[in-house]
């Protein structure tokens, strides 16, 4: 059964998961996102009551 033989399934895993973790993160974060999002003002917005009577 080779699925029992660990010897080259397990560096497989262990090198998979080292360029999981340490080379593909950096490189995603590195890209800048057009959409972030940035406060236009800094006085807090005034907000009107309703004045219709509900029934």
């Amino acid at each position: 059964m080779p699925q029992l033989i660990l010897d080259p399934w397990f560096l497989i895993l262990i090198l998979s998961w080292m360029v999981f973790l340490i080379i593909i993160p950096p490189k995603i974060l590195s890209h800048y996102f057009n959409n972030e999002p940035e406060m236009t003002t800094s006085h807090s917005l005034k907000t009107y009551a309703w004045t219709w009577m509900w029934h």
